[in-house]
């Protein structure tokens, strides 16, 4: 059997992209998202068009023992899970604290924090009896840097960041690579960036930014740094790096 790349979070943009850029390599991409089983099966598709493996998935991350049945379904009939990308987002949008519902702030660590946690209890314990495994965890500015509105984004992204720093504490010397990857601009992907800006702003924003111009970050060359990272020789792994476009201004320079 073919070692897995499972992507939780496997949209159209980062997502979906490094699960086909790993299938490529030679892996059996597995492809999980929360909902629209259409899209999901196209990604799969074209994964199977270009004659690699894939299989899909439907999976709530928040939902009771949704993740570990997915994982032993993985184990059990399609094969070891090699790399793990954890993909999920948490953002729920600008809202003030009066804005910002208790329900919405604990959603949004379940999300981005709890459910990383839940998958790391699982496959952690099987790269541990292998040697060998990577996790790789897509991450965001708001792990690093706080803003008005984001109460429950930075709160949970920043449980996200602490999280990995104590996976890679306890799992690296185990051979392991845990790495946390800062997405610190906007990603030209119509799942995130599109469903934020509406479609009509979205194409403004390709139209001057993106395309040609470079100014939107491109998941196809996120994709080719999701596999750099997990090929890497762990003499010299990487645990944490960011990602933004050339004309972005980093978000310690905000």
């Amino acid at each position: 059997m073919k070692p897995v790349c499972l992507v939780m979070g496997a949209g159209a943009g980062i997502g979906g992209t490094v699960g086909k850029r790993f299938a490529q390599a030679g892996y059996h991409a597995v492809l999980c998202r929360r909902s629209d089983q259409e899209g999901l099966d196209r990604l799969v598709k074209a994964i199977h068009d270009e004659g690699f493996d894939a299989t899909g998935f439907l999976l709530n991350a928040v939902t009771a023992d949704s993740i570990e049945e997915v994982i032993a379904e993985i184990e059990n009939n399609i094969g070891p899970i090699e790399v793990v990308v954890f993909n999920l987002g948490a953002q729920i949008g600008d809202r003030s604290l009066a804005q910002t519902t208790s329900k919405a702030f604990e959603m949004g660590w379940r999300m981005a924090t709890f459910s990383l946690f839940r998958l790391a209890s699982e496959v952690c314990p099987l790269m541990v009896e292998r040697g060998k495994g990577t996790i790789l965890v897509t991450s965001a500015t708001a792990a690093v840097r706080g803003n008005a509105g984001q109460h429950s984004h930075a709160a949970a992204m920043g449980g996200r960041r602490m999280l990995c720093q104590s996976l890679n504490a306890e799992f690296s010397s185990q051979g392991i690579h845990v790495s946390h990857i800062l997405v610190d601009g906007m990603v030209d992907a119509p799942d995130t960036l599109g469903k934020m800006l509406g479609p009509e702003r979205f194409n403004e924003v390709r139209q001057a930014r993106g395309m040609e111009h470079d100014g939107l970050i491109l998941p196809d060359k996120v994709a080719d740094t999701y596999l750099h990272l997990a090929q890497q020789h762990r003499s010299t792994w990487t645990f944490e790096l960011d990602l933004r476009s050339f004309t972005d201004r980093p978000w310690w320079n905000h």
